[in-house]
């Protein structure tokens, strides 16, 4: 064999086996890309076809009733936000961890503000005439809670408050309109899951969705195609109850018009 020939075999060789070589790697590094996590606050685009339900939980965490909501909007596949109390964070260890369990499971679940002391454990007229220890208060919990976004339901009062509107109750107006001018969204509700008989449900799972289905019909919300619903973690502890919220998670699933989001997605909080 001509030497020359076999030395030049010999190196077309060794350039294919780095070529090679190389293409594992990238493709090696390839499958280590890590795909950004949603942030909380991006803004998603509205199908007008659509209804969006935001399923808003006060007073966690408040175990066990926030952990078997929490597992019941995740079997279900169902987005969901629970407005938080700091007072209740900063109990016990366990607490804590099931809080940062939420914050850090967005976009399936978002972490928001209800406040530090829930008004000064209800003293609902001292805490809103009181404005500035009010805003304080919720600064409070901002902070100690890590929570991401500017979104906060006054405890106690269904008051709507941002850049493009305000309304609710009076009483609660200057705290509202404070907090809206340092660039916080307040939140209220369109429809209540109430609470009878020492923290027990008090409509059936059909009866609710029944009242949902006719107030989107009817336009009677505070804004168009979306359903803010509230409710309290505490409300689902017994077995019969939370056959209820799956139930009633069920019920409205079945409408394929209806899509479950986090309230950061909400038009007040997007169009800031």
């Amino acid at each position: 064999m001509n030497i020359r020939f076999f030395i030049a075999c010999i190196a077309l060789f060794i350039l294919a086996a780095c070529g090679n070589n190389k293409n594992k790697t990238a493709s090696a590094d390839s499958s280590k890309m890590v795909i950004a996590k949603p942030v909380p606050g991006t803004p998603i685009k509205y199908d007008s076809s659509k209804r969006y339900i935001f399923l808003t939980w006060d007073d966690s965490p408040q175990p066990p009733g926030t952990n078997i909501c929490k597992s019941i909007f995740h079997e279900a596949g169902v987005k969901a936000t629970f407005f938080s109390v700091g007072m209740h964070y900063n109990i016990e260890p366990r607490r804590k961890r099931l809080l940062d369990s939420i914050r850090n499971s967005y976009p399936e679940f978002l972490l928001a503000n209800h406040s530090f002391s829930h008004a000064f454990k209800d003293n609902y007229n001292f805490f809103y005439t009181h404005v500035d220890s009010a805003v304080n208060d919720f600064l409070r919990a901002e902070k100690e809670m890590g929570i991401q976004v500017k979104i906060i339901r006054l405890p106690g009062r269904n008051t709507w408050a941002g850049k493009t509107e305000t309304k609710g109750p009076k009483t609660s107006e200057h705290v509202a309109k404070k907090l809206a001018e340092m660039g916080y969204n307040i939140i209220g509700w369109d429809v209540e899951w109430e609470m009878i008989k020492g923290n027990s449900p008090k409509q059936g799972a059909t009866q609710l969705a029944n009242k949902i289905n006719e107030k989107f019909e009817s336009g009677y919300t505070n804004e168009q195609n979306t359903m803010v619903i509230l409710a309290h973690d505490r409300m689902f502890q017994k077995q019969p109850y939370m056959d209820s919220l799956k139930a009633f998670i069920a019920i409205l699933k079945k409408d394929p018009r209806n899509v479950f989001e986090t309230i950061d997605h909400y038009p007040l909080v997007q169009n800031k």
